[in-house]
């Protein structure tokens, strides 16, 4: 089966996502959503049209929190929405369970999950490419029909992502480690912030934004999220509170005069190094060391483009690159990651065109 048509229920971030990536690919998209302000923004973007009941689809992709997954595959199956259904849910056990208590016919129904978002909520957030690349799990009970995978495959084909199968609990307990509980040890720290100084405030630099970027989810949402998954992510949770108890005990312990407290912070300093170089790099192979030039960039349109310029004319591939504003200042730092071998081509190049590398 060729997939033609989808129905989208649910037109936030991930759904409206859906939406205009299959666009992009020829399929017809149909919307759904109790907030209508949301189906018509997510119309507006170029996501599909709004839905009309009675309207048969190939498949019907529920875009809803963990909670109500259930009992929306049930209401879209009782009338005949769709040939077949999955769910783009965060939590997969507690939904699929749920399913099946509430009478929904499971060999149809492929329960899936793409490993992709943003800080940023709802359809104006939406992006067609936020699939590409990443890994989208699928978890298909004995009882999916292999229709119905095929089904979600295609789905995932057209949406640029790399299909990973994965039985539901092995996958919770994996977002409760690589998602959930970053997630909320982020929000702790941001916390912090919530009662630091205007001195504490002025000095933050892109350390603290890096680590709290994720924290300006909507807590709403996350608590959905959150509460269907949550003994995995107590249990990240309580390992990592051992450990930073564990560094906090070992500081006091430095700051009395006992130096034999430093290898206990080493050791979990260590540890995160050895963690971080496991996280996988560019097109999921392993993390690649890449050599770094730092260029100052004016904050004022087209600098970006005229940098970008400098490097396809002598061949540098950018590898990622970060930015860092000057506080006061209408300039900033440009972090170019490039092939270790290109650093000096790049160097040489930028001052010989006048910018400045520190």
């Amino acid at each position: 089966m060729k997939l033609e048509s989808v129905l989208i229920l649910g037109t936030g971030l991930v759904g409206a996502s859906i939406g205009l990536a299959l666009r992009r690919r020829g399929v017809t998209v149909l919307l759904a959503d109790r907030d209508l302000g949301a189906v018509r923004l997510a119309r507006e973007m170029g996501a599909g049209r709004e839905w009309h009941s009675g309207e048969p689809v190939d498949l019907a992709i529920v875009a809803v929190p963990p909670d109500h997954v259930a009992t929306e595959l049930r209401g879209l199956q009782k009338g005949g929405a769709a040939r077949f259904y999955t769910d783009v849910a965060s939590v997969k056990a507690r939904p699929i369970a749920r399913a099946a208590e509430l009478g929904c016919d499971m060999s149809v129904y492929v329960a899936s999950h793409p490993m992709a978002g943003r800080e940023k909520a709802g359809p104006g957030a939406a992006r067609a490419d936020l699939f590409l690349g990443r890994p989208w799990a699928v978890c298909a009970t004995a009882e999916a029909s292999d229709d119905a995978r095929d089904a979600v495959l295609q789905l995932i084909e057209l949406c640029g992502a790399n299909p990973v199968p994965v039985e539901p609990e092995e996958h919770d307990r994996a977002v409760a480690v690589v998602s959930h509980a970053p997630h909320v040890a982020a929000s702790a720290v941001a916390a912090r912030l919530a009662e630091a100084s205007d001195v504490a405030l002025g000095l933050a630099g892109q350390g603290v934004r890096d680590v709290t970027r994720i924290a300006g989810g909507d807590p709403a949402l996350w608590l959905g999220i959150l509460s269907g998954n949550a003994v995995p992510v107590a249990d990240v949770l309580e390992a990592v509170s051992r450990d930073l108890a564990g560094a906090a005990t070992a500081l006091r312990a430095l700051a009395d005069g006992d130096d034999d407290a430093g290898p206990e912070v080493t050791q979990l300093l260590r540890r995160g190094v050895t963690g971080h170089g496991r996280i996988p790099g560019k097109h999921g192979g392993p993390a690649a060391r890449y050599g770094v030039v730092q260029v100052v960039i004016g904050d004022r349109p087209g600098q970006l483009a005229r940098l970008f310029q400098v490097c396809d004319e002598v061949g540098v591939n950018v590898e990622d690159v970060r930015l860092e504003h000057a506080p006061g200042l209408p300039l900033g730092l440009a972090e170019v990651s490039v092939q270790p071998d290109a650093v000096p081509v790049l160097t040489e190049a930028l001052h010989e065109r006048g910018w400045q590398v520190p």
